[in-house]
């Protein structure tokens, strides 16, 4: 069986032009490394866009991004565009941003607020549910325009948590049963608000030049942190510097089913809303004493936790990081080449000077002059660059293997193992081997 797999291996790279089958993608993911032709390969890339970003889940939006009528914003699902927008009966759709005459897309704004979606280049006209309001000129169609046929194509669209998720695969399982045991970190993540709603900020968007899966693996990665992140770690006091040196506490990293994971760096702020009468440390003292003036004990001790964020970072496969205290979002543009969005987390209607202080912690680490987006961005630029070096050469994800225990979730081992990297990819194998129809 080894000397097959090797021999496939072999063949997958020396064909750069022929898709491989089912036996030689399943034959590139092991137990503990995956082939390095996972992030070099244009025909894994162009399975992945048709087999995982087509056939499964895939995050677009939070409720706070299209709050009333008319709000809208475009994103992507992997290459292709799309407008999440939320109708006038209050539901929100995701729809192809492709008008259905000619395709032209309908939207180029960001984000925004309308009445309908019209083509800028021959006027067709869309409600905000994607359906076909009107074409200039219909007496040339005579009667044969199927207008109830040729609205913009709708997708599946399911939300969790506030979390809006959307599917090209109508046969898929809900989201509910898809997220699983992920759901309970979303809720404890969404604590954040500390009794307010939360909202997200504009996302800081960059590219850098390596494959999609670099990143992913990077969100439940604790062992870089120490030696990638130096530099923050000497930008901050003590108390955090010490709070952040996680590599060999208590944390664990566990595998939560469906490639999901989450890496608990700092286990007494799994729950915001636990212990609250624990000592607010020192970063925090002024804030607190500020918010003293307008809010009792209980609610400042809530917010203040809420401005710190979470101890987890948690990753939704295929394409969201709920990180700390900011939504990390993942788009692939090509085999080499990502899109990555920043999001902040603030309280709709908290204090302001609470939401100003969220702002410039994250400032400080992702933003684009901070100092973990820097420097993280490296590591997966060379990490990319790296992997254009040797033929036949495998990425090693055995850290913390020997040490895994099974939960009622899945496994969970040491808070710097390679845990939520291997479940991604068992994930990654079952959906690239899996039927083209995308039944499961």
């Amino acid at each position: 069986m080894n000397c097959n797999n090797a021999i496939q291996v072999k063949n997958l790279a020396a064909t750069p032009h022929t898709a491989p089958d089912n036996v030689e993608i399943g034959a590139l993911v092991k137990a503990d490394r995956v082939h390095t032709s996972l992030y070099t390969s244009a025909e894994l890339f162009e399975l992945e866009l048709d087999r995982i970003f087509s056939k499964t889940w895939v995050w677009v939006a939070h409720v706070s991004e299209v709050p009333d009528t008319g709000s809208f914003k475009t994103t992507e699902i992997a290459t292709q565009p799309v407008i999440v927008v939320r109708d006038r009966k209050g539901e929100i759709h995701t729809l192809l941003n492709r008008c259905r005459h000619r395709a032209a897309t309908v939207c180029e704004h960001r984000s925004g607020k309308t009445n309908s979606f019209v083509c800028p280049y021959h006027g067709w006209g869309y409600a905000l549910d994607g359906s076909l309001r009107g074409v200039p000129h219909p007496e040339s169609y005579a009667d044969q325009l199927e207008k109830g046929e040729l609205g913009l194509v709708q997708l599946r669209t399911e939300q969790y948590g506030g979390m809006v998720f959307a599917t090209f695969n109508q046969q898929i399982e809900p989201l509910d049963a898809y997220l699983g045991a992920a759901k309970k970190w979303i809720d404890l993540f969404m604590k954040q608000g500390a009794g307010y709603p939360v909202k997200t900020g504009p996302a800081h968007r960059f590219r850098f030049p390596g494959n999609w899966k670099i990143q992913l693996e990077n969100t439940t990665d604790g062992y870089h942190f120490p030696v990638v992140h130096r530099s923050f770690l000497s930008s901050v006091n003590k108390q955090t510097e010490e709070m952040l040196n996680f590599v060999g506490g208590s944390g664990y990293v566990e595998d939560l089913g469906n490639g999901h994971s989450v890496m608990v760096m700092i286990p007494e702020l799994v729950d915001l809303e636990a212990d609250l009468e624990a000592p607010i440390p020192d970063r925090f003292v002024e804030l607190a004493q500020a918010l003293r003036q307008d809010h009792d004990e209980q609610q400042v001790r809530r917010i203040v936790r809420a401005v710190g964020g979470t101890g987890f970072n948690l990753n939704i496969f295929p394409n969201i990081a709920c990180s700390m205290a900011f939504f990390r979002v993942l788009q692939p543009l090509s085999v080499n080449e990502t899109e990555i969005h920043h999001a902040v987390i603030t309280m709709d209607g908290g204090p302001e000077i609470a939401n100003q202080a969220r702002l410039r912690m994250h400032e400080h680490f992702q933003g684009p002059m901070g100092f973990g987006t820097p420097d993280d961005s490296e590591a997966w630029e060379r990490v990319q660059r790296g992997a254009t070096a040797g033929e036949n050469l495998w990425i090693m994800l055995n850290r913390g293997l020997a040490g895994e225990k099974t939960t009622t979730d899945g496994v969970l081992s040491d808070v710097s193992a390679e845990t939520g990297m291997r479940a991604a990819y068992q994930m990654w194998k079952k959906l690239m081997t899996e039927n083209s129809d995308g039944n499961r």
